[in-house]
């Protein structure tokens, strides 16, 4: 069942039991998807590649709200950003721990013989692309930065 298939019939239950969060969030990732539809070259089709980037940097954008909103003390705006993170969420898949993403970058480190901060390029190129969608960028940065500075 491709994304947008889910997002239609979770829509429907949401409008059901008269959820206003959730449907908010479904109707922020719909809107997402008829955007990578349209835009030049997708050809009305978006594969799950696609789809995993635009949630996750909805994901993103929430979060950064959502930080926003909690220095500013307005819990009002900040609880309506956790209820679309939750709905997104359901749709990512699941993210690693730590110590697993830890695992991961240290063995990237060993594969690229990288030794010293200055090899932080080389290491973050590879282990962006094998950890996309399963691990935040800033988090494997700060990873990376760790391990390669002791």
């Amino acid at each position: 069942m491709s994304l947008e298939l889910k997002i239609m019939a979770e829509m429907k239950e949401a409008m059901k039991s008269k959820n206003e969060g959730v449907l908010r969030g479904l109707r922020a990732i719909k809107a997402e998807i008829i955007k990578a539809k349209t835009e030049p070259g997708a050809g009305g089709e978006i594969d799950e590649a696609t789809e995993q980037k635009f949630l996750q940097k909805m994901m993103k954008q929430r979060k950064d709200s959502l930080d926003i909103f909690e220095k500013q003390g307005r819990a009002d705006l900040a609880e309506k950003e956790k209820e679309e993170m939750a709905v997104i969420e359901k749709f990512l898949p699941k993210q690693l721990s730590e110590a697993e993403i830890k695992d991961a970058v240290a063995k990237i480190i060993t594969e690229t013989g990288a030794a010293s901060p200055a090899d932080m390029g080389k290491v973050m190129g590879v282990a962006s692309k094998q950890l996309a969608g399963l691990a935040d960028g800033k988090t494997i940065s700060n990873i990376v930065k760790e391990l390669l500075s002791k």
